[in-house]
């Protein structure tokens, strides 16, 4: 199954990804995915393998999009895993969602908090002016029909919110 992690800036989701990969560590079913950017590695961002255009072009990627002039891609070998039967973490945009429901057993957990607590992580990053940080927030993409959702809301302490990602990571319900 590939799971699709997905959710608006500042929700959270490399902090609960971050966790959960260290909490499941050992458990062979589970393999969390490194997706390739064309970003250079930063501190302030994900944990990513940094790609030039030239290495994105070359290689295969199960999947891959753009988004804020970067493009992004989840390695080709997740079919292997998938075949095997292993769960697949991956960390995605809204957009690609339906292609890859299309060509994988998916399913989406959905990382979110209210929009003061958004406003209020990604005010606190200082990245972004007030008027970037509210048309953040204002771009809302629908999740598409028919793959199913979990939704974590991680408004609350940081155990509360991985224990409700570690459930909705294991938890095919």
């Amino acid at each position: 199954m590939l799971v699709l992690v997905v959710g608006p800036s500042g929700a959270g989701k490399d902090t609960l990804l971050a966790a959960a990969r260290e909490a499941l560590a050992g458990d062979p079913r589970i393999r969390f995915v490194r997706r390739a950017i064309t970003r250079p590695a930063e501190a302030g961002h994900e944990d990513h393998e940094p790609v030039t255009e030239a290495d994105f072009a070359r290689r295969d990627f199960a999947l891959s999009w753009a988004a804020h002039g970067l493009r992004y891609g989840i390695p080709g070998d997740i079919t292997d895993d998938l075949a095997r039967g292993r769960i697949v973490v991956a960390n995605v945009s809204r957009g690609v969602i339906a292609t890859a429901a299309a060509r994988f057993p998916a399913r989406v957990v959905e990382v979110t908090a209210p929009p003061e607590v958004l406003a209020a992580r990604l005010a606190g990053r200082g990245r972004e002016d007030a008027a970037d940080i509210a048309a953040r927030l204002a771009r809302q993409v629908p999740l598409p029909a028919g793959v199913p959702v979990r939704r974590v809301m991680n408004d609350g302490s940081l155990a509360a919110g991985i224990a409700a990602f570690l459930a909705a990571l294991t938890d095919p319900e």
